[in-house]
C-alpha cells in the first residue's frame, strides 16, 4: 500500500479493512494481523471532547502507518482499535519487535490545543505461517488476542497462531455461568499478606478473587473479569469483592486481628455514582472503618485524565479510604499527574522486584519510588518479593512493605488467619528466627 497522510475520512472503517484482510488472505500463505487498542483513550475524549479526542487519534493513526517500513494495510476496527494486516510476515521476534518499536515511539507525547497525550498501547496479534485462510477464524483469533493482551499484567503484547488453542466456546460458556456463580455462591477471595519487612508480621493483605468452578475447578480473575465485562456486570462483581472484603474484616476482629485490606477496583466502579454512597453503607453495615479499605487503581486509572474519576477518588480519600497505584512504574508513568494525585502508598511493579538482582537500574527506579513516596508522605509497597536476597536490598533501600510468594502466595481466608496469627513468616509458614 502506498502511505500517505490520513484524515479521518481516509482512514478505512472496519469493513472496509476486514475487506482488505480477505484480500491479502487470497493472495498471501504467509501474513499476519495486529490489532491496536489505544489504553484508557475514552478519558481523552471525557476530559478534551470528541473533537480533541478526533485529532489526536489521527495523529496516532498517521504516526503508526509511518512506523511500518513494508508492505501492510492499515485501518480502523472501531474507535479507539487500530488494524494492520502485514502481507508475508509471521516471524514472532519481528513482531513482537514492531510492538516494542511502536511503544517506544509514543513515549514522546501527542500534542493538540494545548492539550497533551501519552498514548500507550494493548496490541494483539495473529499469524498464518501454514494451511488454508478462514477470514472470520483469523479475525476472532487477532481479537483474542488482544483481550489476553488486555488481561496480562506482565506486557501489554499477546501473539497467537492459527494453531493455538482456542477458548472461545469455553468464554461463552464461562459468561452464562457467571449470574449463575454470583448467586450459588462459588466466588472467593483469597488473601496475599502484606507483611512488615523488618518485623515480618503481617500487617494486611490484598484481596483477590478466585472463582469454585463446578466443573473447572478454581479459576483465576482473568476469565471472570471477561465474563464480567461481557456481560455488563462488572459493578456487581465489583460490589460483591468490596462486601465480601467487610465481612473478612468482621471476622479478623474476632480473631483479634487489626488488619487492613486492599481490593482492586476496576475503571467502571470508579464511574459509577453509587460508589461512594455503597461504600459508605458498607461502613455502617458491618460497623469497620473505611480506613482499614485500600483501593489498588492501575497505573493508567489513577494516572487518568477523567475528571468523574478524579471526583470520585477525592471524595473516597476525603472519607477515609486509602488510595493506591498498583503496578507502579510498569506503564509510562507521567510524574506530574503523580505529583498532584492524591495517594497512600504507591506498589512497585514485581518485575522491578523479581529483577533486582539482575540490573543496577531496577534497584535505582525502587530508590526513586522510595523518595517520591518520601515526598509525597506515602506508602511504597514492593510486590513479587521471592527471595531473602530481595528482601535484604529491600531493607537497604528503606522499603518497609513488601508481598510475594517468599512470605506466603494467595490463600484462602481461614489459612490466612492461621498466618497472621502467627509471630513471624517466611516462606508462607511460620519462622521463629529472625532474618538478620
Amino acid at each position: 500500500m502506498q502511505q500517505s497522510h490520513l484524515s479521518m475520512a481516509t482512514i478505512p472503517n472496519r469493513y472496509a479493512f476486514i475487506d482488505k484482510v480477505a484480500s491479502c488472505g487470497a493472495q498471501h500463505q504467509q501474513l499476519s494481523l495486529m490489532l491496536i487498542d489505544v489504553v484508557r483513550f475514552s478519558d481523552v475524549t471525557t476530559s478534551f471532547g470528541i473533537e480533541v479526542g478526533d485529532q489526536f487519534l489521527l495523529e496516532i493513526a498517521n504516526r503508526l502507518q509511518q512506523l511500518f517500513k513494508h508492505d501492510m494495510e492499515f485501518g480502523r476496527i472501531s474507535g479507539d482499535v487500530f488494524g494492520v494486516v502485514l502481507p508475508g510476515v509471521h516471524s514472532q521476534v519481528l513482531l513482537q519487535q514492531q510492538f516494542e518499536y511502536i511503544v517506544e515511539h509514543f513515549k514522546s507525547p501527542l500534542y493538540y490545543d494545548g492539550h497533551a497525550f501519552i498514548a500507550d498501547f494493548n496490541v494483539g496479534v495473529v499469524s498464518l505461517s501454514t494451511g488454508q485462510f478462514d477470514l472470520t477464524l483469523f479475525v476472532s483469533r487477532a481479537e483474542a488476542a488482544l483481550k489476553q493482551a488486555k488481561e496480562s499484567k506482565y506486557q501489554n503484547y499477546s501473539q497467537l497462531t492459527m494453531h493455538d488453542c482456542a477458548a472461545t466456546g469455553r468464554s461463552l460458556a464461562l459468561k452464562a455461568d457467571l449470574r449463575r456463580a454470583l448467586v450459588r455462591d462459588e466466588l472467593e477471595l483469597y488473601y496475599q499478606p502484606k507483611v512488615d519487612l523488618h518485623s515480618l508480621k503481617v500487617i494486611g493483605a490484598e484481596c483477590l478473587l478466585r472463582w469454585n468452578h463446578p466443573t473447572d475447578g478454581l479459576l483465576f480473575p482473568g476469565a471472570l473479569i471477561e465474563a464480567a465485562e461481557s456481560y455488563n456486570m462488572m459493578n456487581e462483581l465489583g460490589y460483591w469483592t468490596l462486601e465480601s472484603a467487610f465481612r473478612a474484616l468482621v471476622g479478623f476482629d474476632m480473631e483479634g486481628l487489626n488488619l487492613a485490606l486492599s481490593v482492586n477496583i476496576s475503571p467502571t466502579q470508579l464511574y459509577d455514582t453509587q460508589l461512594v454512597a455503597n461504600l459508605q453503607l458498607l461502613s455502617h453495615q458491618y460497623n469497620i472503618e473505611l480506613s482499614r479499605i485500600e483501593l489498588e487503581l492501575t497505573e493508567d486509572v489513577a494516572l487518568s485524565n477523567s475528571l468523574m474519576v478524579k471526583k470520585q477518588l477525592a471524595e473516597l480519600h476525603a472519607m477515609g479510604l486509602k488510595i493506591s497505584v498498583d503496578d507502579f512504574g510498569k506503564g509510562y508513568s507521567n510524574l506530574a499527574y503523580i505529583r498532584d494525585l492524591t495517594i497512600d502508598a504507591l506498589k512497585i511493579d514485581k518485575t522491578f522486584v523479581m529483577e533486582l538482582t539482575d540490573n543496577p537500574v531496577n534497584r535505582a527506579i525502587i530508590e526513586a519510588a522510595r523518595l517520591i513516596g518520601t515526598a509525597k508522605h506515602c506508602e511504597v509497597i514492593a510486590e513479587g518479593i521471592e527471595t531473602i536476597e530481595q528482601l535484604h536490598i529491600l531493607r537497604e533501600i528503606g522499603i518497609a512493605t513488601g508481598q510475594g510468594f517468599l512470605f506466603s502466595k494467595a490463600i484462602p481466608y481461614r489459612q490466612f488467619i492461621q498466618l497472621a496469627q502467627s509471630d513471624i513468616i517466611v516462606g508462607g509458614s511460620p519462622a521463629r528466627q529472625k532474618i538478620a
